[in-house]
Parts: C-alpha cells; structure tokens; sequence
C-alpha cells in the first residue's frame, strides 16, 4: 500500500460517518438543483400558450387526431451517436418533449400520450434510470404545474406506480388532484407501464366483480373492458395516430388493446431530432390514410 493510500485510510477512519452521509447528500441536492436549472432553461412556459390553433398548410381540421400518442424511442442511440453519455440524450430528449407539447397546444390537439419509462426499462443501468425518474419528477413539480395553471391543461400518469420513489409518486399525485378538472390538452404519461399488465389488471378486476356477484359474464363488454384499463382517465381512451421514432417497427408493449384500430407512424428520426417537419409529415401521412374500421 503506498503512503497516499494510507494516509487516505487515516483520514476516513478519522472523518465520522455522519459527515460523510452529508456530503453525500449535498451532492443529490446540488444534482437535483441541476436538473430544475435545466428544466427552467428548457421549457420557458410562457412561450406555451393556446396560440390561434391555425395549422400549417396542407393539414384539416377535421382530420386532426383527437388523441396523439407517441413511444419517444432513441434518446441513448442520439448520445452514442455523438460520443456523449446516455442521460445527454435523455437532456436533448427532453427539450423535444417541450417543443412538441408547444405544438400539440398550437394546433388544439386535445389528448396526447407519451410512452416515459416501461416496466422493461427497470433493467437499464441503476444510475440511469435514477437520473430518468428525477427527471420525470422535475418535469412534473417545474414545468408542467406551471403549465397547467397558465393554460388550464391536464395531466394523468397511467403505470405501476408502486415500482416508483415515494416523491415521485407524491408529485404525481399532486399534479393530477390540481389538474383533475381543467380542460385544456390532457397530458396521459405513460411511467412503469405495460400494456400486457393493463389487460391482465383489467381481466383480473372483472373477474373479482363477477366473483362477489356484482357482474354476470353476459355483462363483460368490449365497453366494460375499456372502463377497467388505465387509459380510462381519459374520454378519448384509443389513439387515432400512434407515432414510434427511431427505427423500430413494434409498440413494444404499449397501447396493445387501444391502439387496435390506431394508424402508425414509423420514422427512422431518433426522438432528440424529432421537430416540428417530422411532426407535420406524420400528421400529413395520418390525412391520407382512409380509416374505415372494417368497413368497405
């Protein structure tokens, strides 16, 4: 052992353990002080507003999805790219966030889903998914509470929350009881959410209604079914258009029943470069496309 090692031993054996766990926690509060700093420079919320609704050209009115939901894929491929650590992506991921939702607001989009965090992405890296939910908790206490006092919006949170820090879930709470009855845009988040366990907690319901006697099996409706899923927070519960960058041609466990009748947009635009060109063309695609929901 060389001498500077030992002396280091020293001096940790001499320091109490209690100033360690403060500095340790000095540093959480300095990151997390951080992240709002990023998140006020991002958003500027009075940029955020009704606007006239007027859509750029070639786009209906009468043709806009009443309900937008989107898997924002490709935020680690867009840091690797550029030789930049995984949470730099999810940072640029984020200030897309912000310019999409300004767009969604302009253009009088009433709801609009956004796939966070699936239950599958408990197995990234330890450190990484901290940074995600701190981020996702910072959105919410920063950004979108003022957002929604300022243009009346709304938001839910759909997912196992139970899988969430304890904050988190108190600012989810809270963001949705203060927001419950505003109608403006409803914000659906999508955290710790798989659309596999939506279905199974739906059946599972029914089933215990129908084993206390409170249903009968000829009462199970399609109707019924869609009351027990998560996206019943919503009036508008099934995607019209269903967007996916990045590449990837699959859901990956989001939406499975809702979006059965939903048209999909694929793009190879990783999520940070998704702006508002690759939003109109998507848009524009979804105005072509003839939904006749199995009729001729």
């Amino acid at each position: 052992m060389s001498v500077l090692q030992k002396l280091l031993s020293i001096i940790m054996a001499i320091i109490p353990s209690w100033v360690i766990i403060f500095l340790k926690k000095k540093k959480k509060q300095v990151e997390k002080q951080a992240i709002v700093n990023m998140l006020s420079s991002t958003f500027m919320v009075d940029d955020i507003n009704g606007g006239d609704g007027d859509l750029p050209k070639g786009l209906r009115r009468e043709s806009m999805p009443k309900h937008l939901a989107v898997i924002l894929d490709g935020n680690r491929r867009w840091a690797k790219k550029r030789g930049l650590v995984p949470v730099a992506g999810y940072e640029a991921g984020l200030a897309t966030i912000g310019d999409f939702f300004s767009l969604c607001q302009t253009w009088k989009i009433p709801v609009v889903s956004l796939f966070m965090f699936s239950s599958e992405n408990w197995l990234r890296p330890k450190e990484e998914v901290e940074y995600l939910l701190e981020l996702f908790e910072g959105s919410l206490k920063h950004y979108l509470s003022r957002y929604c006092r300022r243009n009346g919006g709304r938001v839910s949170v759909i997912g196992d929350r139970s899988t969430l820090p304890d904050s988190l879930q108190k600012a989810i709470e809270e963001i949705e009881e203060e927001t419950k009855d505003n109608k403006g845009m409803h914000l659906v988040m999508a955290m710790s959410y798989s659309g596999q366990n939506d279905i199974v907690h739906a059946c599972q319901t029914i089933a215990t209604k129908v084993k206390d006697g409170l249903l009968q099996p000829e009462d199970i409706t399609k109707s019924l079914f869609e009351q027990n899923l998560q996206t019943n927070v919503t009036d508008v519960p099934a995607p019209d258009l269903l967007i996916r960058t990045s590449g990837e041609i699959r859901i990956s466990n989001y939406y499975l029943w809702q979006s059965a009748y939903s048209e999909m947009y694929f793009t190879d635009t990783l999520w940070p470069d998704f702006g508002e060109d690759e939003f109109l063309k998507a848009l524009l695609v979804y105005q072509q496309r003839g939904r006749r929901f199995g009729r001729t």
